[in-house]
């Protein structure tokens, strides 16, 4: 690309800041940071709804509805799918760089994980499942990376709103994923549910809760397309890479070839920590991710859910992790933005945020001594179960180093990458999430072999390892930043 055509992208850039600019804010932010927060939550509440079933249906027998696949294997099938739609946003941010524009990505991904929760709903067969989980990976890496980078695009480069900006946006993924399983268990266990005459579930109504996942989808995608024109102006709707046909202009009367501009040292070596801190954040997210899989059956099995003479689904777990985002994210919001926060680097706070994640593994560590079981398999008993508050704990110091990390890690992007790489970079930093979830499934399905104690005690010391040598290199991070906080 010619210095001229990247000083237009510039240009344009700035203008469009303006005009939006111009429109006023909401709460200190563009309005249509607020459009993006909308999209975002209902897409998560799809993505989130179906999640929180997904390990259950698969595992539970046909005659309750289920697929019956044995759990070593489901949890294989979930951490390569969880994978693959963290591995799919590289190749759709550098499809929406170059031909598409983040704004028309965004809807086919939206349309085409629409149709995935669909054919999960009619289809229920491993067929049904293979494809509705494919078509889910190939939208979602459509979608994922080119909102996140409309979200930095609203802002002027080293605008400090972005960090508090990408929190907010933020709270919308986890509003979604808060009100999703609730959502999903009023219909799979009570409405559609067929129950005995005790009261017991007999067969799940999993099917609808794929279908409210799709119905969720749609929403998102009638709000967005609606009022983006109207929000995000003209960002967005072009590719910002240069085309295939070479540039060129008149040099002495013969059309001549124009010079791509190289990468600059300072481009080079912002790229360079991109890298560096996906490395880190693969081991971040491979704990994390054992909530939706390992923890799940161990929630299932050895945790004790009576509350108040009632029993806690299972599936409604996967909302605490949410809701405990939804309730902290303002306070984070703020504190990035204070006198003690804005002094913390970005790899200061991630490598916080590693650390955290490890000392909530230690109470799944404690949950672990707390349970009594004789024999094993098929003809295990379970004779006293781990206290909830140990899970309860585990999720809250997993939230507080997910806020450290995730949102800042997603602001980090747009303000380190360079413009006609920004989708592109943002999907790189999914891509650790693909290779942390498969990963993770890997883990997950050496639970039973080697028990949950084992699993869960040596994330805890490996993380909380890692995270105290990024903060050992957080100074040579910064300096190759130059000047990025």
């Amino acid at each position: 690309m010619s210095t001229e055509n990247t000083n237009k992208i510039v240009e344009n850039e700035i203008s469009l800041i303006d005009r939006i600019e111009a429109q006023g804010t909401l709460f200190g932010h563009p309005k249509g940071l607020y459009l993006l927060f909308f999209t975002e939550l209902w897409e998560r509440f799809s993505y989130y709804g179906m999640r929180a079933i997904l390990i259950l249906y698969m595992t539970k027998l046909w005659i309750e509805n289920g697929l019956n696949i044995p759990e070593s294997s489901a949890t294989l099938i979930y951490g390569f799918f969880t994978g693959f739609v963290y591995f799919t946003p590289i190749l759709g941010g550098w499809v929406a760089d170059k031909y598409l524009g983040q704004r028309n990505a965004i809807t086919i991904g939206g349309i085409t994980m629409f149709l995935g929760q669909l054919i999960l709903f009619s289809i229920n067969t491993h067929t049904g499942l293979a494809i509705g989980l494919v078509l889910l990976i190939i939208g979602n890496g459509f979608f994922k990376p080119n909102i996140s980078t409309l979200v930095g695009r609203l802002y002027r480069d080293g605008d400090n709103r972005k960090d508090s900006a990408f929190s907010i946006f933020y709270m919308g993924i986890n509003m979604g994923a808060l009100i999703a399983p609730f959502a999903v268990a009023i219909l799979c266990n009570g409405i559609f549910a067929t129950k005995g005459s005790d009261g017991e579930i007999l067969s799940y109504g999993y099917k609808y809760g794929f279908l409210a996942a799709a119905i969720g989808m749609a929403i998102g995608q009638i709000l967005f397309n609606l009022l983006s024109k109207k929000y995000l102006l003209e960002i967005g709707t072009k590719p910002t890479k240069e085309s295939r046909k070479p540039k060129t202009e008149l040099v002495d009367g013969i059309q001549k070839e124009v010079a791509k501009v190289p990468l600059t040292l300072i481009e080079k070596q912002r790229i360079a920590v991109i890298f560096i801190l996906t490395f880190f954040v693969i081991f971040f997210w491979a704990g994390f991710e054992q909530a939706g899989s390992s923890m799940t059956l161990y929630t299932d099995k050895y945790i004790d859910r009576s509350f108040f003479n009632t029993t806690i689904s299972t599936e409604l777990f996967q909302s605490v992790n949410p809701l405990f985002i939804v309730i902290l994210a303002p306070f984070f919001a703020w504190f990035w933005n204070s006198k003690y926060g804005s002094k913390l680097t970005t790899p200061v706070k991630m490598s916080l945020g590693m650390i955290l994640l490890g000392i909530g593994f230690l109470f799944m560590l404690y949950a672990t001594s707390e349970v009594i079981t004789e024999g094993k398999g098929d003809h295990e008993v379970v004779r006293h179960k781990a206290a909830l508050i140990w899970l309860i704990m585990t999720y809250f110091f997993h939230t507080i180093g997910e806020l450290c990390l995730s949102p800042v890690g997603l602001s980090m992007i747009t303000k380190l990458a360079p413009v006609k790489l920004a989708s592109m970079l943002m999907g790189v930093w999914m891509l650790s999430t693909f290779v942390a979830n498969i990963m993770g499934g890997f883990i997950a399905a050496f639970v039973e072999k080697l028990g949950a104690a084992t699993i869960f005690g040596t994330i805890a010391i490996f993380v909380i390892s890692l995270g105290l040598l990024m903060l050992l290199v957080t100074k040579r991070l910064s300096k190759m930043m130059h000047g990025v906080n």
